[in-house]
């Protein structure tokens, strides 16, 4: 997930919906928990925050109005995630910059960084460190931050996914993409060549510890209440955050410094940490990699069931194609390097939060020309598109509070 804070633009956004109907509605049964949360933006605006009332945004509605150019910018949303989810995944499996697949560069290790086996296996521990700190201080953590500081609006608008009601999934998928790393594997079984089985051969104390808190911290995210937008201040949060935390340490300090320890000491050899990168690139990078990419495929069909003949059905059938393709993005977000990183595909994908105030302009302009950059263009012009496509663009197009839209205002 690509993060940047655009708080103040958002406090903008009732200045930018001309031509458009913002029709507020109360929220369902499910959206009315506190937990120590209370926000109730997105639809009924009775947060404790200040200004609770200024998100016109968060209360558009697909109308007669927008109707046409509500359809056709998920369209193209939904065309760009297919292409970007492709590129990934062909981009480690059959070509990179160059010609070569990214998957020869890795496994060979005769790219950039990539000089050895050891200095593969710490790009995936480090990556796997980077996700918990994501998780755990961004994610969780910031969200719960502003809320204990009475920034009640500022904590719901940090909260990633929650049109859909979607953020306690991915946090917890994001954990399941480090123990997907830690066992060369998708379902929990463990792989003879993973990092798992090297670091049962060197400390089974250390293994037994990590396994398990790869496992506590999943837990503990999954023990906060839904939706998480509603309970940003529960008791759980700080848990579920020092849960992240901890994990964190133990890969970063300790993994680490054991597996290059035993390297140093001849207790594990390069033939063997090859075996474990080769298997995470074939078990674990392609597997998740061309998953996404065939759910992508089918999300971009489903949306344009939904272009084509738009009705409640539809609706609710893009959503549902929608929270399956979310999946393999989350549980890949502990493997951010390469083409996804290099080629600008993790913020093209998952950029949070959007600029809302454009994503309107654009669907009274009908402009879709913004959601698309080229090499050459400025680091903003870069920035202003990603913000208005991507997994989010289409979950504010497709969901509101935690449900599926409806052909007409509710």
């Amino acid at each position: 997930m690509k993060k940047k804070f655009l708080y103040s633009a958002l406090f903008l956004m009732g200045m930018a919906f001309a031509g458009f109907t913002a029709a507020s509605c109360s929220d369902d049964d499910d959206n009315t928990g506190d937990g120590g949360g209370g926000v109730t933006d997105n639809g009924g605006n009775s947060g404790t925050g200040s200004n609770s009332g200024f998100d016109a945004a968060a209360n558009l509605d697909y109308n007669t109005e927008n109707a046409a150019s509500w359809r056709n910018y998920s369209r193209q949303v939904a065309i760009l995630l297919k292409k970007d989810a492709t590129t990934l995944y062909d981009s480690w499996e059959t070509s990179f910059q160059g010609g070569e697949a990214f998957k020869k560069t890795f496994t060979e290790h005769n790219g950039g960084t990539y000089t050895s086996a050891l200095s593969c296996i710490e790009q995936i521990i480090d990556k796997c460190v980077e996700i918990t700190d994501e998780v755990g201080n961004s994610k969780i953590g910031d969200p719960y931050d502003k809320w204990t500081a009475g920034q009640q609006t500022e904590a719901l608008y940090a909260v990633e996914s929650w049109y859909s009601f979607h953020s306690r999934d991915d946090y917890s998928n994001n954990i399941r993409s480090i123990r997907n790393s830690y066992f060369n594997s998708l379902d929990s079984t463990i792989s003879n060549n993973s990092l798992y089985k090297l670091v049962e051969k060197i400390d089974p104390a250390l293994n037994t510890k990590i396994a398990n808190e790869i496992e506590s911290t999943k837990n503990a995210i999954l023990a906060i209440p839904q939706p998480f937008r509603n309970n940003i201040g529960d008791a759980q949060v700080p848990v579920a955050q020092s849960a992240c935390v901890a994990l964190g340490v133990t890969l970063d300090q300790e993994l680490k410094a054991a597996i290059q320890n035993a390297y140093n000491n001849g207790t594990i050899t390069d033939a063997e940490m090859d075996l474990v990168v080769s298997g995470f690139v074939n078990n674990v990078v392609l597997p998740t990699y061309k998953d996404l990419k065939e759910k992508n495929t089918a999300l971009l069909a489903a949306v344009e069931d939904f272009y084509n003949t738009p009705s409640d059905d539809t609706f609710e059938a893009a959503c549902e194609a929608w929270l399956v393709a979310r999946m393999p993005w989350e549980q890949s977000e502990a493997f951010l390097f390469g083409p996804v990183d290099i080629l600008g595909l993790d913020p093209n994908m998952d950029s949070w939060p959007l600029d809302q105030v454009a994503i309107v302009n654009i669907l009274n302009s009908g402009n879709f020309d913004d959601l698309n950059w080229e090499d050459g263009d400025s680091e903003d012009e870069i920035t202003a598109s990603q913000e208005v496509r991507g997994f989010h663009t289409l979950e504010f197009l497709l969901f509101k509070n935690g449900n599926p839209r409806t052909v007409s205002a509710q």
